[in-house]
């Protein structure tokens, strides 16, 4: 393993990501007292505008985007040709089941809201390519098949995440302006990739890999954490009166999403059996075959309904979950490990 892809592997869970859905819950606390106690104050910050986009927000999301981007490693996709079995196994879960598993599910638990339709759906058809990294080193898994894979959804997202949405939203007959849908995933994929390549290859080559890895990354990483929280703040003080008035929508998106994750990592675990993969490349297919990018999802939401829509508060579930459920699937595959379900490791 080249020192690049070493460092890549070298990651642990921070505080911040492994009670992440403590941090949600709290923002969403937060944000909830805050539209009682100071009402308009998510209004007031929503206001200031260029154009269609809040200004706030959308520096919150490009900070939210970044850091993700910074995982892509073009030089790592030369290699695709290795061992391609897991590879596509992975991309058709991403971009087949995962979709169409949400958009049933979507349709079937939230006939009528639209809004929450479309929620499950931009979560469904959106790939994780940022804390895959870390659950696939928490499994111990096959860390270049990790970033392969992960440089590889970053790069598809930017051309099949729009046109899958606009194919299941006018499957479900639900109007979506798709000219702000590609706008969105311009600014919003399009130009942090774009950054995070430049940036990636000239502070390599400036500071050195190690510095990258070791002191960059990690800034940004927290730095994305803080505008993702402070997103989440945002969100349910202009929805706390909602959230009050409603308080099963969040039950309603989350019944949906828990049996979507069910049922995808079901897939990919007998998927993975049937292939006959090692466990390394096994349980890295499973992780990053069950994850979503509720950060894209998120961004996606706001651009099209606006930052006080049920949509936007929708997408948030999916961040909710996420956490558990992927330590959940590290768990799940070291037992299935330890019980021979995966194929034997080739001994070196």
């Amino acid at each position: 393993m080249s020192t690049e892809q070493h460092s890549e592997s070298e990651k642990k869970l921070s505080i911040f990501e492994k009670y992440l859905p403590v941090w949600v819950a709290v923002c969403m606390l937060v944000g909830i007292i805050l539209s009682q106690v100071v009402p308009g104050i998510g209004e007031a910050i929503d206001s200031w505008k260029l154009g269609e986009i809040s200004i706030p927000i959308g520096i919150c999301l490009f900070l939210m985007m970044y850091p993700a981007m910074l995982n892509v490693q073009s030089s790592e996709l030369k290699k695709l040709g290795r061992n391609p079995k897991p590879i596509i196994l992975t991309l058709f879960s991403n971009w087949i089941i995962a979709p169409i598993v949400g958009f049933a599910l979507a349709n079937l638990f939230l006939p009528g809201n639209e809004q929450l339709i479309v929620a499950i759906i931009l979560l469904s058809s959106s790939p994780c390519t940022a804390m895959v990294l870390v659950w696939g080193y928490l499994a111990e898994g096959n860390q270049e098949q990790n970033i392969i894979n992960t440089s590889l959804n970053t790069a598809t997202i930017l051309f099949l995440y729009a046109p899958i949405v606009v194919l299941l939203t006018g499957i479900s007959a639900i109007p979506l302006d798709r000219w702000t849908l590609f706008i969105s995933v311009l600014v919003f994929i399009g130009i942090p990739l774009i950054l995070g390549l430049i940036s990636r290859k000239s502070l390599v080559n400036w500071k050195g890999i190690d510095w990258f890895e070791k002191k960059y990354r990690p800034a940004v990483g927290n730095i994305a954490l803080l505008a993702l929280l402070t997103t989440l703040i945002i969100l349910f003080s202009l929805n706390g009166m909602v959230m009050l008035e409603n308080p099963d929508l969040l039950v309603f998106v989350s019944i949906p999403l828990l049996i979507g994750f069910a049922i995808v990592v079901g897939y990919n675990l007998l998927i993975t059996r049937m292939a006959k993969l090692a466990y390394r490349e096994g349980v890295i297919t499973v992780i990053i075959g069950s994850s979503s990018h509720f950060e894209i999802a998120i961004a996606t939401a706001i651009s099209i309904y606006g930052v006080g829509s049920i949509a936007a508060l929708g997408t948030t579930m999916g961040l909710f979950w996420e956490v558990p459920i992927m330590l959940g699937i590290v768990y799940l595959g070291k037992y299935l490990r330890a019980k021979g379900f995966w194929k034997e490791e080739p001994t070196e």
